[in-house]
C-alpha cells in the first residue's frame, strides 16, 4: 500500500453509490462538465443553461452537493457552486480499484455448493421429491 492509499482510503460502498447515481443523470454530468471548465458558477448562470425548470435544477445540485461532488458557497440568496475534483478521483479511482485482477499470491475458494444438484438440495430442502415415498430413481424414469 502506498502512501497516498493511507491519506485517501478507498470509497465505501455508500460512498460509490452515491457517486455513480449522481453521475447516472446526463443534466447532472452536464453540470460538472461546465463547472470543471469554468471552474465557479452561480446557480442562475446553472439554470438557464437547461429547459427544465428552476426547482428540477435544484434538485439536481442538491444531488451533486450530497454526493460531494460540487461544493457550494452561499452568500444571502445566492449560490456559487464548484467541482470537487478530489472527491470525484478519489471516489471513482478507488472504485476502478476493486476491477483489478486478482493477483496470483491470492486464491480463490468457493464458498457455495460445487454442483447443480447440490444447488437444487440447497435451493428446496423441503421439496417433494425430498420426502420418503416421493424420490425418483436416478437411474431412469419413475415408475
Amino acid at each position: 500500500m502506498s502512501p497516498a492509499d493511507t491519506e485517501h482510503p478507498a470509497p465505501s460502498v455508500e460512498e460509490a453509490d452515491r457517486v455513480f447515481v449522481a453521475l447516472a443523470h446526463e443534466a447532472r454530468r452536464h453540470v460538472l462538465l461546465l463547472l470543471a471548465q469554468r471552474g465557479e458558477l452561480p446557480s442562475g448562470y446553472l439554470a438557464a443553461r437547461f429547459q427544465h425548470s428552476w426547482p428540477t435544477t435544484s434538485r439536481h445540485l442538491k444531488v451533486l452537493e450530497e454526493a460531494g461532488l460540487v461544493e457550494v458557497r452561499r452568500q444571502g440568496r445566492s449560490s456559487t457552486y464548484r467541482l470537487n475534483r478530489a472527491h470525484l478521483k478519489r471516489v471513482v479511482n478507488g472504485w476502478l480499484q476493486y476491477l483489478e485482477p486478482v493477483g496470483p499470491e491470492q486464491r480463490w475458494c468457493p464458498s457455495g455448493p460445487r454442483s447443480t444438484t447440490a444447488l437444487a438440495e440447497q435451493a428446496s430442502p423441503e421439496s417433494p421429491e425430498s420426502e420418503p415415498g416421493n424420490r425418483r430413481r436416478r437411474d431412469g424414469p419413475a415408475k
